[in-house]
């Protein structure tokens, strides 16, 4: 009996273990480019893109407060008029707001599709290791704050765009709505809007610099600048959308 081409056999049959440390190749997820981490990645960098570019006009909107009521009126009107006649009243505006929507959505959806691809990566902690507390805090942040978010979102919309519950209800013009809504009386509406900006500014932030790491430019020679930028551009916005309800609390704007 021929020992050699027995255990030859036995060899190409046996299973293969992989080495002590070593992991099996994963199975590819089934799906799409969308499914993938890669996917979703850029989901949130396209969505993200969008919901800056409304809020930078938004902020300039706002802005025109400062020119006079009839200033502002104006460009509340053009929102609903451009188009016009070629296509219905308001027609842009509400593809704007379709548009915001889905982004909204979509952004949402993969944050939470990667944060629990992540968390079933890793289900067990180590004992040894801490979590860092700048993690920590930017994920407290972004959860804790999304929700400040949505429900002032919600407020805004009911209070300056369908007037329900405005002091000069939905009949009054834009300016007459934005003044009375951040009436000195109504000091805690102005509160409230200070916090949902400043967490809107640390999205962000937050969110300029995660679309830096992505995008790859991030390193360690450039990291300082880029989180600079991130700072920067964040500050702008905030301290542009805290102008006006702040100048109309405090009577600089009448």
């Amino acid at each position: 009996m021929n020992v050699t081409a027995t255990i030859e056999r036995g060899a190409a049959t046996a299973p293969v273990i992989p080495p002590k440390g070593e992991e099996k190749p994963r199975a590819k997820r089934p799906g799409g480019f969308l499914t993938s981490s890669n996917g979703k990645k850029a989901v949130m960098a396209v969505t993200g893109a969008v919901m800056v570019l409304f809020l930078v006009g938004h902020m300039l909107g706002n802005l025109k407060i400062f020119a006079g009521r009839d200033s502002f009126d104006e460009y509340a009107l053009a929102l609903r008029t451009l188009l016009e006649p070629i296509a219905p009243y308001r027609t842009l505006l509400t593809l704007v707001e379709i548009v915001l929507v889905v982004s909204v959505v979509l952004h949402m959806w993969a944050a939470i599709s990667l944060s629990r691809r992540a968390a079933a990566a890793r289900p067990v902690k180590y004992a040894a290791r801490k979590k860092s507390q700048a993690k920590g805090y930017a994920t407290h942040i972004m959860r804790f704050g999304g929700i400040t978010i949505a429900l002032f979102v919600v407020w805004h919309l009911l209070d300056l765009t369908f007037g329900v519950v405005n002091p000069k209800g939905f009949d009054s013009s834009p300016a007459d709505r934005m003044i009375a809504g951040f009436d000195p009386s109504r000091w805690y509406v102005t509160l409230l809007y200070i916090v949902a900006v400043a967490m809107v500014g640390l999205h962000l932030r937050h969110g300029i610099w995660s679309a830096f790491q992505t995008l790859g430019v991030a390193n360690r020679d450039r990291n300082r600048a880029l989180r600079a930028v991130a700072g920067l551009g964040s500050a702008v916005l905030v301290i542009g959308f805290l102008a006006p309800p702040l100048a109309i609390t405090f009577g600089v704007v009448q």
